[in-house]
């Protein structure tokens, strides 16, 4: 397929959307896109001979096989192209110029231009979109826009008096105005889309786009043309079968009525409250609540009734149904399948297990609150319930055989090579390997506690793992802080004051 390529993911909002039946040039504007493009993908999937259901149930892998063509050229070319609209917008004003003669003078200078007609449709879009101005006719059920309030609002924490400072969130149905408004503790990701979530909720239904600013919690790279969103939203925009539309930066103009909301925000929810003392959150939102039904009741100044009339009179019914079930925040992490055939998240200082031929690659992570799955060039390769923090999760059949990697190291050849440093040395890596059902997960633990014997002498690793035989389980970072504090070279017995021993009930990083 030649021109304008898409991502995965506004690909399989452009299948639901298509799905819902949507015609091609709706769906090229909820996407931001040129509606040719849809056309292209429209024509593949009809020579595809599948159905808008069974595509949308292809997972990400086989989805993107039927659409193998490279993005970064069809980029590079728009680039090329665009970087010349100021220049010929000014050269348009001189007595005698065309967009022919331009045309010409372009292709003169480039080898792989756009044809002609190509030429002056994206030319004329980009002077349509970004040097006019004018009134713009809203859609019902077409755009949500969504802001935080460049000011903040406070409660009292009852036990120290102490007044925090909290952000608050707003959302504008364009068409009507219906207006949704949410105290949260910050703008990071998780709160964001929590306010997200709880908005839909309350509209009862779905826009076919939501208009974001480019706030860090939504947009990862801010572009006036192809602005990159964070995986995390992008998988929520999917959940809900909307396009995400982030505004461009620096354009005020696309984003004017949400500011004039804010505006309206400040003197009918802000001031009202400002003299009131709030004890929690919750409190907060409550009262921000019952200002909120006031002034979605208040009446406009056009006399066509209130916001909430207006709502339900015109713009509800064209909302698209919420999902069956909300969604659950996912993150997304890359990682390196390690030679003991498990993942690190950090988030957790867990381990997670995958099948042991991927050893070396680089795999992503993908977890919610329940979940952790982990996929290589998005085909998934494990998924583990989400389990303790500081812990290997291991599934047995990921593990490599005794011949894979680990056919010259097993336990008689670790605890051959702790005796060579002492008796103690040897029952402390027994012990550190033992403690685990797939004994290939200690080993690399043990390698590294003795090297230890390398850093600090064989004689005091032996004292060190004689002291730490008298914890509960052993581990690479107990017998690292033994040596680091130099506990091993005391002459008393065991302190336990000096040193926390790892087990079950203390949080933090087990390996």
């Amino acid at each position: 397929m030649a021109g304008q390529r898409i991502t995965i993911m506004d690909l399989r909002s452009l299948i639901t959307f298509k799905q819902k039946g949507l015609s091609n040039r709706k769906v090229a504007t909820l996407l931001g896109v040129n509606r040719k493009t849809v056309d292209r993908y429209v024509k593949k999937f009809k020579e595809l001979s599948l159905g808008y259901p069974e595509l949308i149930t292809l997972d990400s892998k086989d989805l993107q096989e039927q659409f193998t063509e490279t993005s970064q050229t069809e980029k590079e070319r728009y680039e090329q192209l665009s970087s010349r609209f100021a220049h010929m917008e000014s050269e348009m004003k001189k007595p005698g110029c065309t967009l022919q003669t331009l045309w010409k003078d372009y292709m003169d200078t480039v080898s792989d231009g756009y044809q002609y007609s190509q030429f002056t449709w994206h030319y004329r879009q980009w002077k349509k979109r970004y040097t006019s101005s004018g009134k713009l006719t809203h859609r019902a059920g077409e755009k949500l826009f969504v802001d935080f309030c460049g000011k903040k609002m406070h409660y009292v924490d009852r036990s120290t008096g102490e007044q925090i400072a909290v952000e608050v969130f707003v959302a504008v149905l364009l068409c009507s105005q219906y207006t949704y408004v949410r105290a949260v503790a910050s703008q990071k990701r998780e709160d964001f889309i929590s306010c997200l979530v709880h908005c839909l909720g309350w509209l009862g239904g779905v826009p076919y786009a939501i208009v974001p600013d480019n706030l860090k919690a939504a947009v990862d790279k801010a572009s006036k043309y192809a602005p990159i969103l964070n995986k995390t939203f992008s998988d929520f925009g999917l959940h809900y079968g909307c396009a995400l539309d982030p505004t461009r930066p620096y354009r005020p103009q696309d984003k004017s009525l949400v500011e004039r909301s804010v505006t309206l925000v400040y003197q009918r929810i802000f001031y009202p409250l400002h003299k009131q003392t709030f004890f929690s959150l919750q409190e907060l939102n409550a009262a921000i609540a019952d200002k909120l039904e006031e002034y979605n009741d208040f009446l406009l100044s056009h006399g066509q009734g209130s916001r909430r009339s207006q709502f339900l009179d015109i713009e509800k019914e064209f909302l698209q149904p919420l999902p069956t079930r909300i969604y659950s925040l996912r993150y997304f992490k890359r990682g390196t399948v390690q030679k003991s055939s498990h993942v690190y998240l950090g988030d957790d200082k867990s381990y997670y297990s995958c099948p042991y031929r991927y050893i070396g690659k680089q795999v992503e992570l993908q977890y919610n609150q329940n979940i952790v799955e982990i996929f290589y060039n998005q085909e998934r390769i494990a998924s583990h319930s989400r389990g303790a923090r500081g812990r290997y999760h291991t599934i047995g059949e990921h593990m490599p055989s005794s011949h894979q990697y680990y056919k010259n190291r097993n336990m008689d050849f670790f605890e051959q090579r702790a005796q060579q440093v002492g008796q103690n040395t040897q029952a402390y890596i027994k012990l550190l390997i033992g403690q685990y059902p797939y004994p290939e997960v200690g080993y690399k633990q043990a390698e590294g506690i003795l090297a230890f014997g390398k850093t600090f002498g064989k004689e005091r690793l032996e004292r060190a793992c004689k002291r730490a035989l008298g914890f509960e389980k052993a581990s690479y970072h107990t017998l690292e802080r033994i040596l680091k504090n130099k506990m091993d070279m005391e002459e008393s017995t065991l302190e336990t004051e000096h040193i926390t021993p790892d087990h079950n009930n203390i949080r933090g990083a087990y390996q």
